[in-house]
């Protein structure tokens, strides 16, 4: 029976934080969280449909398998929480944790958005070796104000709401391949630590002009 608990316990971990999971355990239910200040961030595929339709289904999952199992490894180490995926689409954020929302969480992100990005480099020829293509992923950052918490009774979701999630996809949208895009409310959270390429502000469907920087490499 303790190794049965352990694994529905592993199991239960595997798929919510560990504190909404000791909640949910406790009272059956969880209280929706507000985090003042958390970064999120979002990365996709490029041309993802169109390289999809040629290749066999077995061929295109283990492809995002590949690198979706490195993306956990990456958040991981850097304290950050894997949301979800959504299709060729995968999402995380960092400050969510009572540990880890009075620290750095921009910078981890954007830690951990430059070691995704250099795996994806350096995985390019082995990928066209394996299956004839590579991905090549835009990734979008924002932060601030977010809610998170479960919902539905069957097949826990856990996932996070609010503006700052929104625009977040905005930036990954307006990104461009090989480029980590970030607001400038990111931007001023760890302007010192990083060299930037200033967009300029650029127009985002249904928020209007946003100011925008690419992130190029620590300083």
């Amino acid at each position: 029976m303790k190794k049965e608990r352990r694994k529905s316990e592993d199991l239960l971990l595997n798929i919510l934080p560990k504190e909404t999971a000791e909640e949910l355990k406790k009272y059956g239910k969880t209280i929706p969280k507000n985090h003042p200040s958390a970064t999120v961030m979002f990365c996709d595929v490029l041309g993802f449909t169109t390289i999809s339709s040629s290749m066999t289904a077995e061929a295109l999952v283990n492809m995002l398998d590949f690198y979706i199992q490195k993306f956990d490894e990456i958040i991981t180490r850097h304290g950050l929480e894997k949301i979800k995926t959504i299709g060729d689409a995968y999402m995380c954020a960092g400050g969510l944790h009572p540990i880890s929302e009075s620290e750095n969480h921009a910078q981890k992100t954007i830690d951990a958005a430059l070691e995704i990005r250099a795996f994806v480099e350096q995985s390019q020829e082995e990928m066209i070796r394996l299956y004839g293509h590579s991905f090549s992923f835009r990734i979008g950052i924002n932060s601030g104000n977010v809610v998170s918490g479960v919902v539905g009774s069957k097949k826990y979701a856990y996932d996070i709401w609010g503006d700052t999630v929104n625009v977040a996809s905005r930036m990954e949208q307006n990104s461009e391949p090989g480029q980590i895009n970030i607001t400038g409310q990111t931007y001023l959270m760890v302007k010192d630590l990083y060299k930037f390429n200033y967009r300029g502000r650029i127009i985002a469907k249904n928020k209007g002009e946003l100011d925008m920087y690419f992130v190029e490499s620590k300083i």
